[in-house]
């Protein structure tokens, strides 16, 4: 089945799959709104266990208070969300104009369709205007922006909607809390997955209908259609950055002040920062990674998408048919069925019984399923042999080169999963190691942590790097593309895991609020390792789709000759590049703790003025809300200067310096900022997860280095204090940065092509 077949069937089986990912999340989300949050519920833990269920009752009052909880939890993300996205409708419609401004630039009097040359093949057709395409990339991107945003939103409600029910499954057992959190987080993974998935495909067959009207310029389309992932990304960059400032801002400043100078417990209904930790637990966990994974999932299918269009025209005995453009959404709907059936299993309650081997065995499950329907798509879907665009030549590409592509970018990225795991879970010796150099204070704690996060570096990258090298041997920049696709193809279940870890996390904070059992709030403390993973697989998948966005832009840029390390241009712009990461992640650190200043004083404030706040009087309740408004502002605030950093490098690097210098700074920063992100993401992620070892006490050793309040706890708490800018802020930016400014430039390249260089030409 190729050619026309071949797209004729992605045009019914893309949408199918996208409708039924749509429906599961659903059912998912009618499944988790049958827990009802009343006191009818068995209620053995609650109020049954001496003094720490003081405050209980007989169970009713705890779970009024797990809603009155949920709803101030809700409350914030909202306001989060609703200032947050105040600022992006601003910047989207304006930088919607820069796009339609420059682009159509490129041939200002053009007024009709016009024959163009690309600069490296060497082909010359009809195109569409420079305003057609500036307009239409305009179009894509206020449309992955909004996609991208509208998902979060969803999700995020998902989430907030599920916490306190999780915690009161828990009461029925660890099972349940599990089953709970899980179907949440399908609900909320799904539905982001399938609806970005659905939207590309749609934006694609809208402008498809304009751009084969006349000979079919399937380059313009889907150079137009790359917008889309500029969109997703530009909204990532608001979820991520501010939502990691935000995150940091509200964890250091109620902790500075609840536990170092009142000596309040975590997760104390006194703390007036309470509620905004567990609002960033979503805004970070949830808008954050979410967002991120979602604009590298678009960026990865715009890229293979282009990359097989501009091998459309490329010569060969058979160059690429339609099917090969429309192969990457295939993998994407083969993605979403699969990851239907892992959730399914993961689920059914015969698999229910959860231990922390639970999400590890769903990602080497769904890696396995995922390789045999890449198998079956690729042989029955692709042509047996194509040609693909191979800078200036053509490559001879074979169906199964391309399962191939697939496969070594899905089993890279579970590799990334177990290194994380390995290097941030407690179960492990080197988190383990990091808990026991408390013992001799804080500064060998740091000096273990950091050398476990420099460590760790090394998988990911030979993970990456091998994914780089076969699929580019194998097709060229089309290959790269689809093995960065491949590692994001089961990407619905991945955003069910991630969001497994916020609404578990609320789940026992809010069992501690409410003054539930210990033993409830066990069953539910899963979130912290989950997400180090999550972070750990969106630092490498980032870095492939900034390699294959890189190869789609010096191919749209004419970028073929002089690219040499020693040609001045090229080295300007790798120095620079390799800079970008670091200034970045002073800035975002900075802008952090200039948040949580203002979270630090808002919190005094409330303490010093609240009568009876310090000694839990019933008639004293914190402000919650005027917390998290003052993170919020504040974070929003802090985010302007790291996001115009972000936006400003690649678009002046182009203009004044060239498209070679451009390329030069692209690689510089993916080089360097992939090492940055993972190992200060898995150094914060081990500080975090030894503080949490030190204070479970569940093994002989845990219990041996000392109880919370030891001079050993405080060196823990210490450490983790200075890992959480690294994991929650610096790293996850970082992702960001690489991933925007080469998408950015990629939209940008018939601009910088046609009147960059004012400085060196």
């Amino acid at each position: 089945m190729v050619g026309t077949e071949s797209a004729l069937v992605a045009d019914v089986v893309v949408p199918a799959c996208a409708a039924v990912g749509i429906a599961f999340a659903l059912w998912q989300w009618f499944v988790v709104s049958k827990a009802k949050a009343s006191p009818n519920v068995n209620v053995e833990d609650v109020g049954a266990h001496g003094e720490e269920e003081e405050g209980a009752g007989d169970g009713h009052d705890a779970v009024v208070r797990c809603a009155e909880i949920q709803s101030a939890i809700s409350v914030g993300a909202n306001s989060f969300l609703f200032t947050e996205y105040k600022y992006l409708a601003a910047f989207t419609a304006t930088f919607a104009v820069v796009i339609f401004l420059l682009l159509g630039s490129v041939h200002l009097f053009s007024t009709g369709s016009q024959p163009c040359q690309h600069t490296t093949i060497g082909r010359t057709r009809t195109c569409k205007p420079a305003l057609a395409n500036a307009a239409f990339t305009a179009a894509a991107f206020l449309l992955g922006a909004a996609t991208s945003a509208v998902s979060v939103h969803l999700a995020m409600r998902i989430a907030t909607y599920a916490n306190a029910r999780t915690t009161l499954e828990a009461r029925r057992g660890i099972a349940a809390a599990f089953a709970m959190a899980f179907r949440s987080g399908a609900a909320a993974g799904f539905l982001m997955a399938s609806l970005v998935l659905l939207v590309l495909y749609l934006t694609v067959k809208a402008f498809s209908g304009v751009y084969y009207g006349d000979d079919g310029d399937r380059e313009g389309l889907y150079g137009s259609v790359v917008g889309y992932g500029l969109g997703a990304s530009s909204s990532a960059m608001f979820g991520r950055v501010a939502g990691g400032i935000y995150t940091k801002a509200v964890v250091v400043g109620g902790e500075l002040v609840g536990k170092v100078e009142r000596d309040v417990p975590e997760d104390d209904p006194r703390n007036p920062a309470v509620i905004a930790g567990m609002v960033g637990d979503n805004v970070g966990g949830i808008a954050g990674v979410g967002s991120d994974l979602l604009g590298s999932y678009a960026e990865s299918t715009c890229a293979a998408m282009f990359a097989a269009s501009i091998s459309s025209s490329s010569g060969g005995d058979f160059p690429a048919p339609a099917a090969v453009a429309r192969y990457p959404l295939l993998i994407g709907a083969a993605g979403l069925v699969v990851c239907l059936v892992t959730t399914l299993l993961a689920t059914a309650d015969v698999f229910c019984s959860f231990k922390a081997e639970t999400v590890r065995s769903v990602a080497r499950a769904l890696t396995v399923l995922m390789t045999v329907a890449a198998l079956a798509v690729s042989f029955v879907a692709l042509p047996a042999n194509f040609t693909v665009y191979d800078f200036g030549q053509v490559k001879q590409v074979k169906s199964w080169h391309m399962f191939f592509c697939v496969a070594i970018g899905l089993w890279a990225g579970l590799a990334i999963g177990i290194s994380t795991d390995y290097f941030t879970s407690n179960t492990y010796s080197p988190v383990q190691d990091v808990a026991d150099s408390c013992r001799t204070g804080a500064a060998t704690n740091v000096i273990f942590g950091l050398a476990l996060g420099y460590k760790s570096v090394m998988a990911p990258v030979l993970a990456v790097a091998v994914s780089l090298y076969v699929g580019f041997r194998l097709a060229s920049i089309y290959g790269v593309a689809v093995a960065a696709l491949g590692m994001l193809s089961t990407v619905a279940t991945r955003l069910a895991i991630v969001a497994y870890g916020p609404i578990s996390d609320n789940a026992a904070g809010i069992a501690k609020m409410a003054g539930m059992s210990r033993r409830i709030r066990q069953r539910t403390a899963a979130g912290n390792t989950n997400a180090a993973i999550g972070k750990g697989f969106t630092a490498g998948s980032a870095a492939l789709v900034s390699l294959a966005l890189l190869g789609a832009f010096v191919s749209r840029a004419g970028v073929t000759t002089g690219a040499s390390v020693v040609n001045p241009k090229v080295s300007v712009g790798l120095l620079v590049g390799a800079a970008l990461p670091y200034w970045l992640s002073a800035m975002t650190i900075k802008s952090g703790d200039i948040a949580a200043l203002k979270v630090v004083e808002e919190v005094r404030r409330q303490f010093n003025t609240i009568p009876g706040l310090m000694e839990g009087s019933a008639s004293a309740e914190p402000d919650y809300a005027r917390c998290v408004r003052v993170a919020t502002g504040a974070s929003i605030r802090e985010m302007v200067w790291p996001g115009a950093l972000m936006l400003l490098a690649p678009l002046v690097a182009g203009t004044f310096f060239g498209v070679t210098t451009l390329a030069g700074l692209l690689v510089g920063a993916m080089v360097s900022g992939v090492q940055i992100s993972i190992s200060g993401s898995n150094s914060g992620g081990a500080w975090v997860n030894a503080r949490n070892y030190i204070e479970a006490v569940e093994s002989e050793h845990a219990r041996s280095l000392g109880p919370k309040g030891s001079d050993l706890h405080k060196a823990a708490v210490i450490g983790d204090n200075i890992g959480d800018p690294l994991k929650d802020t610096s790293g996850p930016s970082i992702n960001i940065l690489i991933k925007l400014m080469a998408v950015e430039s990629l939209v940008f390249a018939p601009f910088f092509a046609a009147h960059g260089g004012l400085v060196f030409k």
